[in-house]
């Protein structure tokens, strides 16, 4: 199962890939980190978006994902163009599920990730994106999701 963790802050939409074959882990190598969109209010930079990330979702051949929750209102509210990039991902015709950080961090205190960070070639901010996907997986084989 091949599963793209994405956390949204802002206007931008920050990747992860991982596969998982047996009790294997595997992070892909992947030609984008990120994505953002500098004028979400225009449908052309939406459109954009979606074609793009959906196009990347096709090439790399994932089967799941996993967007971290945010707030809609209150302090920790996310933004309106989150939501908007949130919606267009969830029309990317691939099954999706929403996991809260609570939830995340849960699954990975039950099951905590035995990798050294440093070798998984990730960038530090792609971090909470790697561990939706972890966390969704790991969910998934002892049914905690």
């Amino acid at each position: 199962m091949k599963v793209c963790g994405v956390e949204l802050k802002g206007s931008e939409a920050i990747i992860s890939l991982l596969s998982n074959e047996g009790d294997t882990f595997n992070v892909p190598e992947c030609r984008k980190q990120s994505f953002t969109v500098s004028a979400s209010e225009t449908q052309e930079a939406i459109s954009e978006f979606h074609f793009a990330f959906k196009k990347l979702m096709e090439d790399y051949k994932v089967e799941h994902l996993v967007i971290i929750s945010r707030e809609q209102k209150g302090k920790l509210a996310g933004s309106a163009t989150s939501f908007k990039l949130e919606a267009a991902i969830q029309l990317a015709g691939l099954p999706v599920t929403l996991l809260s950080p609570v939830s995340i961090k849960e699954q990975l205190k039950r099951n905590p990730p035995q990798v050294d960070y440093d070798a998984l070639e990730l960038k530090r901010f792609q971090l909470p994106a790697f561990e939706a996907a972890y966390a969704y997986i790991n969910g998934r084989i002892y049914g905690k999701l």
